[in-house]
């Protein structure tokens, strides 16, 4: 009953017929509210779960690993913020990811995340994602799910249409959500309009290493560029960036972007763009960012700060950019898996507008043109569209595909999940969400092969869903069976931070490469010590560097003397162990950080500042072994003109 008046109350708010054909499912013996369908999410103890999903964190800085069917959370990984749950930036050797133009800068906001394709299928090894705040795009390992690097887009504010790679990972692209002065500048803000900026990143990916560079932009109308989605198939070599405020308003957006009919989406031929860069018809203009990459042999990250980056002007380069016009402030801009249909998903339109790319080569060849945006084609829409979805309901925002031919849409303000056919635009099924829809997941349905088993959709609001737990609730994702003709509601389950997107793998692409734990043998870290024998305390003027082991159950060395107030002592911690999943942690009291979470045959270190004479204690705080209360150490901590020389002992030596 209580269900059903939920239910109930989401259709009067919503006040739309449409909203009330989607609220007509009831629950009764559908969806989650079926026995049966428990056992259909159920894994039991021992076994495990077919797919990866990685969720983006949203406001949190982290992305979240979980498991389907069973929804459940694996771990947070953690990218753009700092994580006392496992020291990352706060240890010495993860510090340098956080660094920016503007400083170190631990939190952002993530939004997108998107794993690495070969021939336009997942291949397992690495995730991208952005930071939207001060923008950035960051590589995960696959291998070791840890963050790996970090690199800063210059000339861009609010790095929304990011990250996605292209079918072979040649690039991964950063849209501007905000265009600005390029460069930066001191100018009245009444100036925008012709003025400000849309810049749209290429950053490339080297094959083997995955490391990134920012090989060029491209510096577009001053619009808002909000998603993007490459070009797959018959349209690979193509990006497509979704556009608002094509008004160019700078003030009350709300109203003031919602005044043109069409918006855009762009189409950037990037195999062409490439021709100008080789042939130097480009501008190099000063700027700084930095770019940040984590050494798996040594442990440690540096940051290295850039001064120039490559820019088209698409106005004198013809052939490299045209626009689309898209009803009505469209958000979503998806491929369909063969490359024909790109999909705008007007946010002001029930309708979804699927552009041809058939078409657009056409009017393209037949220069079919309908004006101009600063010299950049504008494409007649009559020309170019492949089809229309008439009436799919209220607020479109992202759409997936399940390989079939089925294409599957969010609509926000009527909060469900639409499945249509690709080709006859009909509407076959849709399901109510609970609520308000954000975006929504086919494992590789971001591919040229999806693996068309479920759709995780992303909501925003999770009232009356769990328990209460104050005014805020954690946001929910809901799991449907998308296998048959109609779509199934399986599972819900709450999601950490506001996820905004996310990317999904079968189980067996990526389990079967993880890391189990680091090899002493190749343990490059400067500080590191790989025997009990090694380890040792040095002093430079009023710097100690504390060279110490972890292994089950304690410290070497657990008791040190002759530190002073005034001295900076520097822990450097290497984990002995060499077997899977055995962390060893460290923290010491006073210590203006978090703990630190060392991984097995891995180097992590910590800065102290003594402030007070004692002795003090320090202590793993990952449980490790039966004897785990018992790994604890002490440091005794002299006046600063104390004598007492340095020394450390175990078991009394």
């Amino acid at each position: 009953m209580k269900i059903k008046t939920n239910i109930l109350n989401t259709c009067i708010l919503s006040g739309v017929a449409l909203m009330l054909t989607s609220c007509s499912y009831t629950g009764g013996n559908q969806g989650a509210l079926s026995g049966n369908i428990a056992e259909r999410v159920y894994v039991a103890p021992g076994e495990q779960d077919d797919y990866y999903a990685f969720l983006s964190g949203g406001y949190s800085g982290n992305l979240t690993v979980y498991g389907l069917p069973s929804g459940r959370m694996f771990k947070e990984i953690p990218v753009f913020s700092q994580f006392p749950t496992s020291g990352y930036g706060y240890s010495e050797e993860t510090k340098p990811l956080l660094n920016t133009s503007h400083g170190f800068i631990p939190w952002d906001d993530l939004h997108h995340p998107d794993i690495s394709q070969t021939n336009g299928e997942l291949d397992g090894r690495w995730i991208f994602v952005n930071a939207n705040n001060t923008p950035r795009i960051a590589r995960i390992s696959l291998e070791t799910f840890e963050t790996e690097e970090v690199i800063e887009i210059p000339n861009s504010a609010g790095n929304h249409s990011s990250s996605f790679v292209t079918e072979n990972s040649e690039y991964v692209v950063a849209g501007t959500r905000f265009s600005v002065p390029v460069p930066q500048r001191d100018m009245s803000i009444d100036e925008y309009k012709s003025n400000f900026k849309g810049a749209v990143s290429f950053v490339s990916v080297d094959e083997e290493s995955g490391h990134m560079d920012l090989a060029f932009q491209i510096l577009l109308p001053g619009f808002n560029y909000d998603l993007a989605h490459p070009g797959r198939g018959k349209s690979h070599g193509w990006m497509f960036f979704s556009t608002y405020n094509t008004e160019e308003a700078n003030t009350l957006l709300e109203v003031n972007a919602s005044q043109n009919d069409k918006d855009f989406i762009a189409a950037i031929n990037w195999k062409k763009a490439e021709e100008y860069i080789s042939e130097g018809r480009f501008r190099e203009i000063q700027t700084e960012y930095a770019h940040n990459i984590y050494d798996e042999r040594t442990h440690t990250a540096t940051s290295t700060m850039k001064k120039t980056v490559k820019v088209l002007d698409p106005a004198d380069l013809p052939g490299l950019v045209y626009l689309l016009p898209t009803p009505k402030s469209p958000h979503g801009c998806d491929v369909d898996p063969s490359g024909e249909y790109i999909i705008g998903s007007g946010k002001l339109s029930a309708s979804l507008t699927a552009h041809s790319f058939t078409n657009m080569l056409s009017a393209i060849e037949n220069e079919e043109f309908d004006g101009d945006a600063y010299g950049i084609p504008i494409l007649n829409y009559d020309d170019v569209v492949g089809g229309v979805v008439e009436q799919a309901g209220l607020g479109p925002l992202h759409t997936e595909f399940d390989g079939r031919g089925n294409a599957y849409t969010t609509f926000f303000i009527s909060s469900e999940v639409v499945k249509w056919r690709l080709g006859t635009w009909e509407v076959v099924d849709r399901k109510p969400t609970y609520y308000s829809v954000g975006h929504l997941m086919i494992p590789g349905g971001n591919s040229r092969k999806p693996f068309g088993k479920y759709v995780v959709a992303m909501n925003k609001i999770t009232k009356d869903r769990y328990l209460p737990t104050g005014p805020e609730m954690e946001h929910s994702a809901q799991l449907y069976d998308i296998s048959g003709e109609k779509m199934e509601l399986l599972l819900d389950f709450p999601t950490h931070g506001e996820p905004h997107y996310a990317a999904g793998a079968p189980a067996e692409l990526i389990a079967p490469n993880s890391k189990k734990f680091y090899k002493l043998e190749d343990n490059d870290h400067p500080y590191a010590v790989k025997s009990e024998a090694n380890t040792r305390l040095e002093r430079d003027g009023n710097t100690v560097h504390v060279y110490m082991t972890t292994i089950r159950s304690h410290f070497a060395p657990d008791n040190i003397e002759g530190i002073k107030v005034g001295d900076v002592v520097y822990f450097h911690v290497t984990n002995l162990e060499q077997d899977f999943d055995v962390p060893h942690g460290i923290a010491m009291i006073g210590a203006n950080t978090s703990e630190l979470l060392i991984m097995p045959g891995q180097t992590k270190t910590f800065r102290w500042e003594p402030d007070k004479v004692g002795v003090w204690p320090f202590y793993c705080t990952d449980f490790c072994s039966a004897l785990h209360q018992e790994m604890q150490g002490y440091v005794r901590v002299s006046p600063a003109d104390s004598d007492i020389e340095l020394s450390w002992s175990l078991d009394g030596e």
